[in-house]
């Protein structure tokens, strides 16, 4: 089991310094050098993966997933090499025959092992399991070795070749690329002749630490020290640019007020009709989506406010409206109160005003009933709630809600004449 406890720690270390660049934020533009890099991760993690698992599978003796998970291995090996020639290439932005070169070998060797191990299905050139379970490497797989190894060495020795008609940090990277490959070289040459020793896993996770440490570190560095170059020199438009941002903010903040002027009632302080509106567009879009199935509106409308006006003034019926909403106000306070109409208000309920809605209803008439003895405001109301087999829009609510209203204020007055 130790052998998947070095895959497992290989792991951790690629995810824990790597989480940021695997973790590539949704609509952040990467290089394309940025990219191959972030697949060859991901190739590496799936190589871990399958490490661990040949450990944990071997040790329970399970050879036909074993046989699988061999064959996954080496598709993620010989991605990982098609991947790494790549990132070299791309890296080196180079443009010779050795280049093309290097990527048409990659590319063949990738190729090569996919057909390996299609042919090792039916004749074990790469590998086989005897009756005991037990590994055994064939030819193909020493000879692909090699082949990792010289793809290694010259990947390498092309970098390192490069970084000499380099200067300063960008030398300082390409030797760390060139470096990965050294290292890989060694291991590999080892493992040759100690295949069960998880080489390969370890190569990895020292290349990987070296490249996170010393050439994506360095470049972020880099990029951070010609940033801070850049704001120095652009000091002045700085001043600019606040000074735009403050009539920015001014001008947002002039108009947040037009906002709230436009949806509260002046006379009222309640919700303005606009803000009916604009709740009654997003009603509908939750009714749609099935998010919302709980919902009743009640329609309020004042008694009497044209003999009111009439009689009394138009400020005695504004007072009156006043009054009106108060009352409502008071007993639907869980609930956004809209003025709609002159004399015509609605509350939508929601949650536990939904859940109370013909308590709630029962104390407003109550109250309504107490109060036209007193200064004779009288608010007739209808409820009717979201019914989801019959009511194809908040609108349909409102209507039956409204009928429900208009049923109640004539009950009203022929219970008071």
């Amino acid at each position: 089991m130790y052998y998947s406890v070095i895959g497992l720690l290989a792991l951790m270390v690629l995810v824990i310094t790597n989480h940021d660049v695997l973790l590539q934020r949704p609509g952040s533009v990467a290089s394309p050098v940025q990219r191959i890099y972030r697949r060859f991760l991901f190739c590496i993690m799936a190589y871990y993966i399958t490490d661990i698992l040949w450990g944990i599978l071997d040790s329970l003796s399970l050879t036909a997933l074993l046989y699988a998970d061999t064959v996954v291995y080496y598709l993620a090996m010989a991605a990982g090499i098609l991947l790494w020639t790549q990132y070299a290439i791309a890296y080196l932005e180079q443009r010779n025959r050795f280049r093309k070169y290097l990527s048409s070998a990659g590319k063949l060797f990738f190729a090569v092992v996919c057909a390996m191990t299609v042919i090792n299905l039916f004749t074990p050139v790469m590998f086989y399991f005897d009756e005991n379970g037990v590994y055994h490497a064939g030819p193909v797989r020493h000879a692909l070795l090699i082949v990792q190894i010289l793809l290694f060495l010259f990947t390498s020795l092309y970098v390192l070749h490069c970084a000499g008609k380099t200067r300063d940090s960008e030398k300082s990277r390409h030797l760390t690329i060139g470096l990965f490959g050294i290292i890989m070289v060694v291991l590999l040459s080892i493992q040759l002749f100690y295949p069960f020793l998880p080489l390969y896993t370890i190569g990895y996770m020292l290349g990987g630490c070296l490249l996170r440490t010393f050439v994506i570190e360095n470049e972020r560095e880099e990029y951070r020290r010609d940033l801070e170059t850049s704001l120095h020199r652009e000091e002045e438009s700085r001043r600019d640019l606040e000074a735009s941002i403050a009539r920015e903010k001014e001008q947002l903040q002039q108009l947040t007020t037009a906002w709230k002027q436009a949806y509260t009632d002046v006379l009222t302080g309640v919700k303005s009709k606009l803000a009916y509106s604009d709740k009654v567009q997003q009603l509908e879009k939750a009714l749609e989506s099935g998010a919302l199935q709980k919902l009743a509106i009640v329609v309020f409308d004042l008694n009497d406010l044209k003999l009111i006006n009439d009689t009394l003034g138009h400020d005695a019926g504004d007072e009156m409206i006043i009054s009106a909403c108060r009352l409502i106000c008071r007993v639907f306070q869980h609930s956004p109160v809209y003025r709609i109409g002159g004399d015509e208000f609605a509350a939508i309920l929601e949650d536990s005003d939904y859940e109370n809605r013909e308590e709630l209803l029962r104390v407003f008439d109550q109250r309504i009933e107490e109060n036209s003895w007193e200064n004779r405001v009288v608010v007739s109301a209808g409820m009717a709630e979201y019914l989801p087999g019959r009511d194809s829009s908040v609108d349909s609510v409102f209507k039956r809600a409204d009928a429900e209203m208009y049923r109640r204020k004539e009950q009203w007055k022929q219970a008071s004449v």
